[in-house]
């Protein structure tokens, strides 16, 4: 960063917040030295497949019977920890960024040193918006750095929770819709606490909603067969790496039920057809091409979203001064 997009209010909300600059630049650094320690352990100390009674498999890698394992486990917490960063981010931007100095009252001082309170809004939204997406940005790297040789695998699909918000653009959006938030939030609230409480209460809400949703964006691809392919041969009709969301049986009128759901102890207590003689199998599923497409989709979403935050902050910016 030059010295001239240091000067003024940027060069203010920096300075000021050094410290947590400071910190965060040492958490990264930190986290890529873990990683890279971890995937040297992995290729140091491989699986041993021919241990059993006569020779036991003994803890090799910092008490794990492999360096594999140890890593697997932490990249799994940190797609988790990744998927919470958003949260991470409005909270520190409604509160300490934003919400402390309007209620310290120090942001008067800006808006009499020749500073537009429009000017000093934008500010802090295109810092704390670069420094939100470069840290995102960073930690997906590290990612899939660290995870590089176990993504698909049984445990870190692409299609889970965490995994798939690092693997792709949307992870950076929702950090950015959280700046939106969190600046919107503390110019409304002006209480340090309260505006980083509701800034995580709103985030964590968006996360869950779209999330619950994010497989719906397209439909999903169907395969199916008569009861002569039944399981277990059924499943040879999921592609490899597909993400299934559904599966059961159908009758001759090709309703759909799960089986063992309606038997005749269990019908009383399901939705199922009045004919349960089974004549075929179904499959639903997404495909691993769609992950892209459903990457782009939910980050367009988000980034509309975003960007109504933002003028809503502008507009209450615009109401709330003189």
């Amino acid at each position: 960063m030059s010295t001239a997009t240091l000067k003024g209010p940027r060069w203010v909300e920096l300075r000021l917040h050094r410290t947590t600059l400071h910190t965060l630049l040492l958490a990264l650094l930190l986290a890529a030295a873990a990683t890279a320690f971890l995937r040297w352990g992995a290729s140091a100390y491989p699986p041993v497949t021919d241990c059993g009674e006569a020779v036991p498999c003994e803890a090799t890698f910092l008490g794990f019977a492999d360096g594999e394992h140890l890593l697997r486990e932490a990249m799994l917490k940190a797609s988790h920890a990744l998927l919470l960063l958003p949260l991470a981010v409005g909270v520190f931007v409604a509160g300490p960024f934003v919400a402390r100095e309007l209620e310290s009252g120090a942001h008067k001082l800006a808006w009499t040193q020749s500073v537009p309170p429009a000017r000093w809004l934008a500010s802090r939204l295109t810092t704390a918006a670069a420094i939100a997406a470069a840290v995102a940005l960073t930690l997906m790297a590290v990612f899939r750095f660290g995870a590089a040789d176990l993504l698909g695998s049984w445990d870190m699909h692409w299609s889970d929770r965490g995994v798939y918000e690092a693997s792709g653009p949307v992870l950076v959006a929702y950090c950015l819709l959280a700046v939106a938030i969190g600046t919107l939030t503390g110019l409304l609230v002006r209480r340090t606490l309260l505006a980083a409480s509701l800034t995580g209460l709103v985030t964590g809400a968006v996360l869950a909603l779209l999330g619950s949703l994010r497989w719906q964006f397209l439909p999903v691809a169907q395969a199916s067969g008569p009861t002569t392919t039944m399981e277990p041969h059924w499943i040879k009709a999921l592609p490899r790496g597909a993400f299934m969301t559904d599966s059961g049986v159908t009758n001759a009128a090709g309703e759909r039920f799960v089986a063992r759901q309606c038997t005749p102890d269990q019908m009383a207590h399901f939705s199922c057809p009045s004919d349960t003689r089974i004549a075929g199998w179904f499959l639903d599923y997404h495909p691993r091409s769609h992950f892209w497409y459903t990457q782009f989709i939910e980050t367009g979403i988000v980034l509309a979203l975003a960007a109504a935050a933002v003028w809503a902050a502008f507009l209450v910016l615009r109401r709330r001064t003189p």
